[in-house]
């Protein structure tokens, strides 16, 4: 009886020592996914003009303007848009892919800024379906240090119109029919625009586990009541 009792407790304790040994082996995940953000600190950011993967030709003119709200709220100095704009055009700058090439160093030496983001825009505009018409815009980016040209954080974000919208009432004809009207609508309206701000928001606004760090200037948090 001895024996088998022997047995059955060197069974035990190898179990155990084979789970304990399985949760050691586990790594807890980082506290801190902005390491290299957090070391950096960039105060200024200059907005580089997005890469235009749609059909749109407004959406990089768009997207740009609309990403200076959130740096701004969010602690940051942003280059002014239009002189960075104006300084390419001047530079023989023509398209967002010509500009994205420019070295960090050569930016950090025209603009001074201490960190560039760079966007990719992968929708823009209405998406036409059976009985809806959406206004989608989804947009990648990456802010890169030009002092020493690292990638300081990434991120993506997308908005639709369909988020505002409520329920649809006067059965199939009715939601077929507001579907012309609203893919119409959008086509003489800044819908798109809109829509690309609440993108913006989301993607520089620090929401999220992996939202873009406040700057600088950022305001304290008002202390909750």
């Amino acid at each position: 009886m001895s024996i088998c009792i022997r047995r059955v407790s060197l069974a035990l304790i190898t179990v155990v020592a084979g789970l304990l040994g399985g949760c050691a082996s586990v790594e807890a995940p980082s506290a801190d996914p902005w390491p290299a953000l957090r070391e950096a600190r960039p105060a200024s950011v200059l907005v580089m003009p997005p890469v235009n993967n749609t059909p749109d030709v407004e959406a990089p003119a768009s997207l740009m303007a609309q990403a200076v709200y959130p740096l701004s709220e969010a602690g940051y100095y942003v280059m002014p848009v239009a002189l960075v704009n104006e300084t390419l055009r001047l530079n023989g700058v023509q398209t967002p892919q010509d500009a994205q090439q420019i070295s960090v160093q050569r930016l950090r030496q025209v603009f001074g800024a201490d960190a560039a983001l760079y966007m990719d825009i992968r929708s823009y505009g209405s998406v036409y379906r059976v009985i809806s018409s959406d206004s989608v815009v989804t947009v990648d980016a990456r802010l890169v240090d030009l002092r020493d040209g690292r990638t300081l954080w990434t991120g993506s974000a997308s908005a639709s119109s369909a988020e505002q919208r409520g329920q649809q009432q006067g059965g199939l004809i009715g939601a077929l029919l507001q579907a012309v009207i609203e893919q119409v609508a959008s086509n003489f309206s800044d819908r798109n625009h809109q829509v690309a701000g609440i993108a913006a928001r989301r993607l520089l606004g620090g929401f999220g586990a992996r939202g873009l760090l406040p700057g600088p200037r950022a305001l304290p948090a008002e202390p909750k009541r």
